[in-house]
């Protein structure tokens, strides 16, 4: 299909690699819903495309609502009536503090976002992508370097990162038979809010601080939607884009 004629439902939409993810998915010709939790930020993501209100659906979610997230993908199939592209993006953090000090509530809000939000809205597309014609699509998941490898103090995140690893593998394999491909991409250090504290100095595996590179989240973004443009007989699995020179291979 060409890509004036897909549809693309973008979680975590209102800040960072989500926001740009859709505005260049726009771009490309695609529809976009964005999805997120803060309505402002949405509302701004769609302001900042500047294209017609036909190509672009704002729905308030928190992903880790299995309610909202099926109100979520209603809204979607309502307006637009299929889903090509889902990229599950929306994901949060814990405090750095030591394992032993993090509150439950703090390791259940990291893994009922980034896993079970992941999932629940991976068990929507896949109901929309077998059945629609013509049939098939493609989710892409947003990992990250605590995939491979954890920083301090960071169990949680680095936990659901590699239960989404998990995630990505078995949609693959369960997707093959119908035409749904699964990758997912691992960022390190695109300049986002999120990664404000590198230019201040994070705690590194050695016990000190140090200040580490970032990358233009462009960068990260333009390879999320090279991923989503490709026909379906091709697929990328894993793709490690990261910020040159940043403690990764070496760290620990």
């Amino acid at each position: 299909m060409d890509a004036t004629n897909r549809v693309a439902l973008v979680t975590g939409a209102g800040t960072g690699i989500g926001k740009r993810v859709a505005l260049l998915l726009w771009e490309a010709g695609y529809s976009v819903v964005l999805a997120g939790r803060r309505l402002e930020t949405l509302e701004q993501t769609l302001k900042e495309a500047d294209v017609p209100a036909a190509r672009g659906l704002i729905v308030p979610t928190d992903v880790s609502d299995p309610t909202a997230v099926t109100e979520l993908f209603t809204a979607a199939m309502d307006r637009f009536g299929r889903l090509d592209v889902l990229f599950n993006n929306a994901g949060v953090g814990a405090p750095a503090v030591p394992l032993e000090d993090l509150s439950y509530d703090q390791w259940r809000l990291v893994l009922d976002t980034c896993v079970t939000g992941a999932f629940l809205c991976t068990q929507h597309a896949f109901r929309i992508m077998k059945n629609q014609t013509p049939g098939g699509g493609r989710i892409i998941n947003n990992g990250s370097l605590s995939a491979h490898t954890p920083r301090p103090h960071s169990a949680p995140y680095t936990a659901a990162k590699h239960a989404i690893t998990g995630l990505t593998k078995s949609t693959a394999l369960d997707g093959r038979a119908f035409n749904i491909h699964c990758g997912q991409i691992d960022i390190g250090n695109a300049a986002t809010d999120m990664t404000e504290q590198m230019k201040r100095g994070v705690l590194q595996a050695d016990g000190t601080t140090a200040v580490e590179p970032t990358m233009d989240v462009e960068y990260a973004a333009q390879a999320v939607v090279y991923m989503a443009s490709l026909p379906l007989h091709v697929n990328v699995p894993f793709v490690t884009l990261m910020a040159s020179g940043m403690p990764f291979l070496g760290r620990g």
